[in-house]
């Protein structure tokens, strides 16, 4: 009896050994593999992809690789010259909605992020997709936060307590743009440009400061706020940083030697001509101004000949 009672308890102990060995072995395979996925994240997943700051010059700054972007397509219309896509991407904290027109060529096109002026919906982007479309060109208008609006005040009470501020936040969605036309299968992601009408002008020019691989920028209606002069008599650098940063002016060293090309009327009682023509007298070559008699404020019919050459050259 007391051999059995033996037997047992060294069965007993080498099954707990077991227990153990095995519990151990589980617990080395969790570590390892949670070390795995910690080399993953930081490899192949973009760090912080949405990270911003603004260096003591007030350029504003996002990362290059900014990752895929989860496209929502809302609604398809498949025409006989292209197809319309309804579509939304989610941009920080604000879900973008947009119009990408691909063009039905059965080969990759060049593409252009087309940012509308303040008050105008997506829709109002479908003159120029039509023009570019017509050119076999893609196209992806968006509806801006706010409706392109900005609120200054609002956005410096922002940055002093140091959160992003809303204009900050439309560039972004600018550059997110582009990013959905460079995953598109259809789309040379080498050959994209961005167009934007009045205050989408000012975010288009600084998104393509941002980004080197952007074709080229065209403005439409725009200008910059000269901030150069109006800060003489601000002694607050954190306020001076501010109105760097959303002032395209600052960014225009950065743009060649992509083309920079501006379009306005001189019957713009909105922005007037000379403001753009201020503007573009800082900018650096390769550069274009083009100033045309119809229309008033936003893209006209004298704009369109100028429009179509040099997306022509920038798309080589």
């Amino acid at each position: 009896m007391k051999g059995i009672c033996r037997d047992m308890g060294k069965k007993n102990t080498k099954k707990l050994k077991g227990k153990k060995s095995s519990f151990f072995n589980t617990k080395i395979l969790i570590i390892i593999a949670a070390l795995f996925l910690i080399i993953l994240i930081y490899v192949f997943i973009p760090e912080r992809s949405d990270e911003w700051g603004v260096s003591e010059q007030g350029i504003l700054s996002y990362p290059q690789n900014r990752g895929k972007v989860d496209v929502v397509i809302l609604k398809t219309e498949a025409l006989p010259n292209y197809t319309l896509e309804t579509i939304s991407f989610p941009s920080k904290d604000y879900i973008v909605e947009g119009l990408l027109r691909i063009p039905a060529t059965g080969e990759k096109v060049p593409a252009i992020v087309i940012l509308p002026g303040a008050t105008v919906p997506k829709e109002g982007t479908q003159t120029l997709a039509d023009i570019f479309s017509g050119m076999g060109y893609a196209s992806l208008g968006i509806e801006q936060r706010n409706r392109g609006g900005v609120d200054l005040r609002y956005d410096y009470e922002l940055w002093k307590n140091g959160n992003e501020p809303v204009e900050h936040k439309m560039v972004y969605d600018a550059l997110r743009a582009v990013d959905v036309l460079r995953q598109e299968p259809m789309i040379d992601p080498a050959r994209i440009a961005i167009v934007g009408e009045s205050n989408g002008g000012r975010f288009a020019i600084i998104a393509a400061a941002i980004d080197p691989k952007i074709s080229g920028v065209i403005g439409i209606s725009t200008s910059g706020y000269d901030t150069e002069t109006q800060i003489k008599s601000i002694n607050d650098e954190s306020v001076i940083r501010f109105y760097r940063s959303i002032d395209p002016e600052t960014y225009l060293k950065s743009i060649p030697p992509r083309k920079f090309v501006m379009l306005h009327s001189v019957n713009d009682s909105i922005i007037q001509i000379g403001f753009a023509q201020n503007t573009f007298e800082k900018a650096m070559e390769p550069k274009q101004f083009y100033s045309v008699t119809t229309g008033t404020h936003g893209y006209s019919e004298g704009m369109k000949i100028p429009l179509m050459n040099e997306l022509k050259i920038m798309f080589g």
